[in-house]
């Protein structure tokens, strides 16, 4: 069977970046520490010729193509985590991530994550592009985000669902809980996103190698102090929806780490760890099938009961 490769064109926002950040950032499924070893084995080239280099710096008109390698024996342990599995058949899953699970095991966070969940609920049938720390894992949720999460039962899928991520054709829909009142009824974020230079575990509107990013918001509800709202990912960039709504001057309630520096870990006295956001659709087209299916989850219980709260006030 050939290898999976994966193509990325560079842009003039890319001009300068390094290679391993810049395979880091625009690769959903890669991570820039993964990105790092494919480079160092020469499995990175750029207009038909390998480059080991990681700071190797892009061109406005590089064609990134990276050789994934053949799958490593899954070394991360399998663990009995009770998981809400929404959907499964031979090549996709469809799970509903709780609050507080990381996605996959990295440092830190060697065990108790959904990867080790679902590899003990799915044994080997799960695709092995994303190496051996992320099996069957196409693209991320954040830590104290809830919500659905697809998953890849084998490569083929996983080269399916890849591609309708990056050609923005996933749907994927959040609810969020904002603080202040939103005036508008609808708007449309349209700002780039990239690295923070000052903090590297946040993201900012106009950052380093900023790509093309776009939310639509829908205000649900209005609450004084607060907002409900929905945001539609037309990207999907990471941390998009907490950096344009922070950018916007209505940060996620209990957002730790883009929302106000001095703010309570309760919201109306209710104890929350993390922003209140929840993937609440999501929606693809069946990579065997070829039909698309559409799949929704409940707010978690602190959700359900700080708007409960917010409602009777």
């Amino acid at each position: 069977m050939d290898k999976y490769k994966l193509t990325l064109s560079a842009g003039s926002e890319d001009e300068g970046a390094r290679l391993d950040a810049f395979i880091g950032y625009n690769a959903d499924e890669l991570s820039r520490s993964y990105a790092v070893k494919l480079i160092e084995q020469g499995l990175v080239s750029i207009g038909g010729s390998p480059v080991t280099s990681k700071k190797y710096k892009v061109c406005a008109v590089d064609e990134i193509t990276i050789e994934m390698p053949e799958p490593e024996p899954l070394d991360i342990k399998a663990e009995d985590i009770p998981l809400e599995i929404v959907y499964e058949d031979d090549d996709v899953a469809v799970i509903n991530k709780p609050r507080g699970m990381v996605v996959h095991p990295g440092p830190g966070n060697y065990t108790g994550t959904l990867v080790n969940a679902i590899m003990h609920h799915m044994g080997d049938s799960l695709s092995s592009i994303n190496g051996v720390i992320r099996p069957g894992i196409v693209h991320r949720i954040d830590k104290d985000t809830s919500g659905l999460l697809m998953i890849a039962k084998n490569d083929k899928a996983h080269e399916s669902l890849a591609s309708q991520l990056a050609e923005h054709s996933v749907t994927r829909e959040y609810t969020a809980l904002c603080y202040d009142n939103i005036k508008e009824d609808e708007l449309t974020i349209d700002l780039p996103i990239g690295r923070d230079e000052r903090n590297r575990l946040r993201n900012a509107v106009n950052g380093a190698s900023a790509k093309h990013a776009v939310t639509h918001v829908k205000v649900l509800e209005r609450f004084g102090k607060y907002t409900l709202v929905k945001a539609i990912l037309e990207t999907g960039r990471t941390h998009q929806i907490r950096v344009h709504m922070a950018y916007m001057h209505h940060p996620l309630a209990g957002d730790e780490l883009y929302g106000p520096r001095r703010q309570s870990s309760k919201i109306e006295g209710i104890p929350v760890s993390g922003q209140l956001l929840h993937a609440g659709t999501l929606g693809f087209i069946h990579p065997a099938l070829d039909v698309y299916m559409e799949f929704h989850s409940d707010l978690p219980d602190v959700f359900r009961e700080v708007l409960e709260k917010l409602r009777n006030e």
